[in-house]
């Protein structure tokens, strides 16, 4: 067995720091002596070599090994045969035991996201031929363009991982997100469907998260209940934290709480949605629960946002505007998709009086989530701030006929029309049709008693 199977043997065990060690100084008498090993064992120790150091987190310095061992592949492919090495015995056939080049470039760009470049990452998953592509590199190269923008091609990216996996159903989430018909969705995964037993809920499923990304939040609640009914699915953690989700979106805090604390209690150690579990309670003023949820969560884990946006939470509703805001910027620094922490900086940031950078954190909250009621709620409370009634009025109309007229948009055109003593007649047409939709509509019962007061005071 030669030395550079021993690497292998070690890199296949999940020796990392032992095959970061001996291939570093195999390298280096690779260096000094140029013939010592052949060129498919200098591009294996480069790729065990850059493996460990992936392993390691540093990223960077992964980066340029990989990209050595490219460099190596390639004068290795130009070889009709391998050359044999001086110092080991038998060489392996070059076309045995190397690693994959194909996925030595996937691991450069997860390298690449890592270190937030994106840009790098796709091109270099773009280099790779699309017939080449297995289903994991269809599906970052997917989540790539859809943070880019590119929606056509993160679309097909998409499909192409349901042509591979048809029961990849983060795949059809990215799909229904970017506006593609629950019907077409689900066509591409009917002969799964009819082909494997007990799979008849996933039509359903697709449904319900169809609804949830057009805004029909009701529909939304509807569907997924039904699915939550059914015996085979009851107690399911991600359906709850769904139907939490969606509770919260149509503005029903107490129901939300309620399904999040049964996810909770089905799954102490439950992350995804604690965020918005987190701001319910500081809302609700029950500040010490926040704190205890904040703790149970950094021991979970602190590598993901949401422990950092509930401990943000408890400092913005104690009034330590400072400390939310760099706890808001710590949560988007692990997750820049975290759409709960730019809502909690952008707050900070108006509280603080920095209105302008608020606005900016409110429009990266609605681009990442457009049906979120709350991102431009926070938007327009930033332009009220700034006395930008006009612009506010602008966003307002354009929610209430994007989202539709329901209890909320009603409440939150009216919030606007409330501030110019033109517009407040309009003001109490639309709060009165928020209170006949929704009469324990808080936020209208507290504009409306506002309104009483104005009109008393005149």
């Amino acid at each position: 067995m030669s030395v550079v199977e021993h690497v292998r043997e070690m890199a296949s065990a999940g020796l990392h720091s032992n095959v970061r060690l001996l291939s570093g100084l195999l390298l280096t008498m690779s260096g000094n002596n140029p013939e010592l090993f052949s060129p498919s064992q200098k591009y294996q120790l480069l790729v065990y070599h850059a493996d460990s150091l992936f392993h390691d987190k540093e990223y960077r310095n992964a980066v340029s090994k990989y990209t050595m061992a490219l460099q190596q592949k390639k004068a290795l492919s130009k070889t009709s045969k391998v050359r044999p090495s001086t110092g080991n015995a038998a060489s392996t056939p070059q076309s045995q035991c190397l690693p994959s080049e194909i996925e030595v470039k996937y691991k450069m760009a997860e390298c690449y996201t890592m270190l937030k470049q994106d840009k790098d990452a796709i091109a270099i998953l773009d280099g790779i031929p699309s017939r080449q592509r297995t289903p994991k590199i269809n599906m970052m190269l997917a989540n790539l363009y859809k943070k880019a923008g590119q929606e056509r091609s993160s679309v097909t990216s998409y499909k192409e991982v349901l042509r591979q996996c048809p029961l990849a159903l983060d795949a059809i989430l990215g799909l229904l997100s970017l506006s593609v018909k629950g019907a077409e969705v689900a066509s591409m995964t009917m002969n799964v469907i009819q082909s494997i037993p007990n799979l008849d809920w996933l039509s359903v499923w697709i449904k319900a998260y169809a609804f949830v990304h057009t805004g029909d939040n009701t529909r939304a609640i509807n569907t997924i209940c039904s699915l939550e009914k059914k015996s085979l699915l009851r107690d399911n953690v991600d359906l709850l934290g769904s139907l939490a989700d969606l509770y919260f979106r149509a503005g029903d805090n107490k129901n939300s709480i309620l399904k999040f604390e049964q996810a909770q209690m089905l799954d102490p150690y439950l992350i995804k949605g604690m965020d918005v579990y987190g701001y319910l309670l500081a809302r609700e003023g029950r500040l010490e629960d926040v704190e205890n949820l904040g703790c149970r969560l950094f021991n979970i884990s602190d590598q993901h946002a949401e422990p950092w946006v509930v401990s943000g939470c408890h400092s913005f509703y104690s009034k330590r505007y400072s400390r939310a805001l760099y706890l808001g910027a710590k949560a988007i620094q692990l997750n820049s998709n975290s759409v709960q922490a730019l809502l909690l900086k952008g707050a900070a940031l108006r509280n603080m009086g920095r209105v302008q950078e608020a606005i900016i954190h409110f429009r990266e909250a609605i681009r990442l989530a457009p049906c979120r009621l709350d991102c431009y709620e926070g938007l327009i409370e930033c332009y009220l701030a700034s006395n930008s009634i006009r612009e506010a009025m602008v966003m307002a109309n354009n929610v209430y006929k994007t989202l539709g007229a329901n209890a909320q948009t009603l409440t939150l055109l009216a919030t606007v029309c409330l501030e110019d003593p033109v517009t407040q007649e309009k003001a109490k047409t639309l709060l009165d049709k928020a209170l006949t939709q929704r009469p324990d509509y808080i936020k209208a019962v507290v504009k409306k008693a506002e309104l009483l007061i104005l009109r008393i005071n005149r």
